[in-house]
């Protein structure tokens, strides 16, 4: 071996580079303990109008590292347990802070008794006194549902009216309920008739139909191909 000049080369140049490793290791964890680059600050742009600088402050508070050794995900993952904080980016800002960019959820509609859907279609945990139509179906159909309340909304719109309930049944059918209390049982979707169509048909036909009807009117089945059935209240036939 030791007379073999190719075998002692080898030799020499694999230590010299775990040598190197070995430094540039050493460097690395040196660099990520070193207290000569603090993180100083978090700054947050976006618009914030739920969620406050005290919430923010609280999720990053105890965060571990330096400037190199902060965990950005980790930051991130905190952030977006907020109740109204959508999605966060965060990125290092030489030499000494964080800049986080917050979105926060719109909240579109509620959903069942304790959730809110925002205008992604999205299910989250948060409170608001604002006054929203309420949705309620099957676990994951939040989107479906948000998609669907917007069609119905854009085909009554003639009507002035808007749905202020969507309800999709574990059978998949759906109903809505008017502001004015009407309820329109559509049933469920048909190959040859969406309950689009069944809605439109509706609407074409209220004004020579329950438009010329002066008692309030209570619920509406639209679950038939040529027509649909009506409950008055107090409406003798």
């Amino acid at each position: 071996m030791w007379d073999n000049p190719r075998l002692l080369n080898a030799v020499a140049d694999f230590l010299m580079v775990a040598a190197a490793a070995l430094a540039l290791f050493a460097g690395l964890q040196l660099l990520l303990r070193s207290p000569l680059f603090p993180l100083r600050d978090v700054i947050v742009s976006g618009q914030s109008k739920f969620t406050t600088r005290a919430e923010i402050e609280a999720a990053v508070a105890d965060l571990s590292g330096n400037f190199f050794a902060v965990d950005l995900a980790s930051v991130r993952a905190r952030l977006e347990r907020l109740p109204w904080v959508r999605r966060v980016d965060v990125r290092r800002v030489w030499p000494d802070r964080l800049e986080v960019a917050l979105e926060e959820h719109v909240a579109f509609a509620r959903w069942g008794e304790s959730e809110l859907v925002n205008s992604f279609g999205e299910r989250f945990a948060a409170q608001t006194d604002a006054h929203l139509p309420l949705f309620a179906g099957p676990a994951d159909t939040a989107a479906e549902v948000t998609r669907r309340y917007r069609r119905f909304a854009e085909i009554l719109a003639p009507l002035g009216a808007a749905p202020e309930r969507v309800i999709l049944s574990p059978r998949f059918a759906w109903q809505l309920r008017l502001a004015d209390g009407l309820t329109l049982e559509l049933g469920r979707d048909a190959a040859n008739d969406a309950v689009e169509a069944r809605l439109e048909r509706f609407v074409a036909a209220f004004p020579r139909t329950l438009g010329k009807i002066q008692q309030r009117q209570e619920y509406v089945d639209l679950r038939y191909p040529n027509g649909f059935a009506l409950r008055v209240p107090g409406l003798k036939g």
